[in-house]
């Protein structure tokens, strides 16, 4: 069931087509547990809608099963990240190094393992968020963009941002299962603690029927095939 509670609006954080394997969309707690503010959390990915099952990499099943695949053969690795809102950044860490590559059984065990250990009175929230951006969006609304590529992050803390700027990439640092944006609103800037908020972004579009449809407001599901672009001015 989707609580009714209002959800906060913020702009899409990425640009181009998406889709978001775990959202409040979809359930609540949208990542299983109200742990590390991720009550009402996005991740998002970028996939090839062509191919079977929609892989989020350009290599072949078996290789990903077998081999593991080389970031760079992650359709979302590297692309651009920007803030949702206008704010002041109060974190940002970089220089959690990322592994070279996915492997299916250590990403699995490292995923259980934060999920069900994870122990805020004496681990790194690091070692699991990888690198790192929190910005405080309004009176006690704080916006995380974790799991962000390593030497990407373009703001230091104390920064003012506009809505839209370019503040690091998308990654595979900390608890990260495969490159992809986590994205969360909370109610502290402090992650070990911070309780999750309900958060709609103000437009994108889906894909639906064979056409695209513009959504205001809105919530997307895990089957949803999502896009976003800013339109330039005309000059």
């Amino acid at each position: 069931m989707i609580e009714a509670r209002e959800p906060i609006i913020v702009e899409f954080p990425l640009r181009g087509e998406w889709l978001s394997p775990n959202t409040p969309g979809t359930k609540i707690p949208s990542h299983g547990t109200d742990q590390l503010g991720t009550r009402y959390a996005y991740d998002f990915i970028q996939v090839d809608w062509a191919r079977t099952g929609w892989p989020a990499y350009r290599v072949s099943l078996p290789q990903y099963l077998l081999f593991g695949v080389l970031l760079s053969d992650y359709y979302c690795w590297g692309q651009d990240v920007y803030a949702p809102c206008d704010g002041i950044v109060v974190r940002a860490e970089d220089g959690y190094k990322e592994r070279a590559r996915t492997n299916l059984l250590s990403d699995m065990s490292n995923a259980y393992k934060n999920a069900h250990y994870f122990d805020p009175k004496k681990d790194d929230v690091q070692s699991v968020a990888g690198n790192y951006i929190i910005m405080e969006c309004g009176d006690n609304v704080y916006a995380a963009l974790v799991h962000l590529q390593t030497g990407s992050i373009q703001v230091t803390v104390g920064q003012s941002v506009k809505k839209g700027e370019v503040i690091g990439r998308v990654g595979h640092s900390g608890n990260s299962f495969a490159p992809h944006l986590h994205f969360q609103l909370m109610d502290s800037s402090d992650i070990a603690t911070a309780n999750g908020l309900p958060c709609a972004f103000e437009q994108y579009e889906v894909f639906q029927n064979g056409e695209w449809q513009e959504v205001v407001n809105g919530i997307p599901t895990d089957k949803d095939r999502i896009r976003f672009y800013v339109e330039l001015p005309k000059w």
